[in-house]
């Protein structure tokens, strides 16, 4: 028996959660693979394996980081929580100052001994969460008071929120609507709920006002630009009416793997509209099973949570499942010109190296609480000890 049969064999934990997340790694290939093909004869001379291979690479590395975070003991993370903040919030800063400039966002950090491009914001996202999820379950006895349980949480929410909203503000509303979410099911008080949202708008709209004052520190007018496309051009943009297109071409069962020619005119088929192209190709179906796997996802991580019998464990679980899947459904809902064009990406699916790896330490933490949760169910009660005569 091979090592690769052996851990299957023994995977615990939830075993539909597991085939998910194995799927999406089949069909992340798949897809990226037949995306890149104009941009292997663009950047490659024609080299269509480089980024089949690359992203494979990825996938791997991805699957990796599944199964490492499948095997710690879910508390781990939270004694992470806070070094990921302190790590997270200086990188954030410096992206904000010294990142790397493209498509007028400075959204990554260059690491030169590797040559590699690293987006802050991934790690932002994983590490708030984790750090709500902590200081949420930690607080839980006194969760509706002010000033000692909400006030420690709605800091680190607004100051990550405000540092990856000047080039990123798609990320950061996503980010702010997760926080907002797990604090719901976190029992914080709906008042102090209300409040965080009014400081949110509120501080949107400071940084839309200096963005438009001084266009170098925010992307204000790509901001503005995107809204009245949406809200005044029925057929959209330029990247809305090719995805359109693709998912026109579809049809019900799609043009089949690798016959896609919307991916010759879509900017970036490979990431922000790779759900167009999945239509394109395997047609209405296709897409459907792709958003059911999203929803069995949530469906199943719902579950842990009302199995789960550490508060931590709940959050954590819910947190993550919230991450993935929202941004899911935002990127799916842009490919259908259901909302404005954002640059998120889909989850686990776009090439994309630190955001598929973040994503699957994501779905490793999931796998975790359900591999804990498991335990504790097949575990045999202790019999009582008899009392002495």
């Amino acid at each position: 028996m091979s090592l690769g049969q052996k851990v299957v064999q023994n995977l615990q934990g939830d075993r539909v959660i597991w085939t998910i997340v194995i799927l999406f790694a089949a069909l992340s290939v798949i897809a990226v693979y037949s995306s890149t093909n104009l941009l292997a004869y663009r950047e490659k001379g024609g080299d269509t394996e480089f980024y089949l291979l690359k992203h494979g690479f990825f996938i791997a590395g991805g699957l990796l980081i599944t199964y490492l975070c499948y095997l710690l003991p879910y508390q781990v993370f939270a004694k992470m929580a806070r070094i990921l903040m302190f790590i997270t919030i200086p990188l954030l800063l410096y992206t904000l100052v010294f990142g790397v400039d493209v498509n007028n966002a400075r959204r990554w950090i260059t690491i030169p001994i590797i040559s590699l491009t690293f987006q802050a914001s991934d790690l932002a996202k994983l590490a708030l969460v984790v750090y709500l999820a902590r200081e949420l379950a930690k607080r839980q006895d006194h969760i509706k008071e002010f000033q000692s349980s909400f006030l420690p949480i709605l800091v680190p929410v607004v100051v990550v929120c405000i540092l990856i909203a000047p080039a990123n503000l798609s990320t950061a509303l996503m980010l702010f609507c997760t926080s907002v979410l797990l604090m719901i099911v976190g029992r914080v008080k709906m008042q102090h709920i209300l409040g965080l949202i009014g400081i949110g708008v509120l501080a949107f709209g400071v940084l839309f006002l200096v963005g438009m004052a001084f266009p170098e520190l925010t992307r204000a007018g790509t901001w503005v630009s995107r809204v009245q496309e949406f809200m005044f051009d029925t057929d959209g943009g330029y990247q809305l009416q090719q995805s359109k297109i693709a998912i026109a071409k579809g049809g019900l069962f799609g043009e089949g793997p690798g016959n896609s020619i919307q991916r010759n005119f879509l900017p970036s088929p490979y990431a922000d509209f790779i759900y167009a192209i999945i239509i394109e190709e395997y047609g209405l179906f296709g897409g459907a099973f792709l958003l059911g796997l999203y929803v069995i996802l949530f469906v199943r991580s719902v579950r842990l949570v009302t199995l789960c019998e550490g508060a931590f464990g709940s959050l954590l679980t819910m947190g993550m499942s919230l991450l993935i899947v929202l941004q899911a459904l935002a990127n799916m809902a842009v490919s259908v010109h259901l909302v404005p064009v954002t640059g998120l990406t889909l989850p686990l699916i776009s090439m994309g190296g630190t955001s598929l790896l973040f994503f699957s330490m994501s779905a490793g933490m999931i796998l975790s609480v359900s591999r804990q949760v498991e335990n504790q169910r097949i575990m045999p009660v202790p019999e009582p000890t008899p009392a002495a005569a």
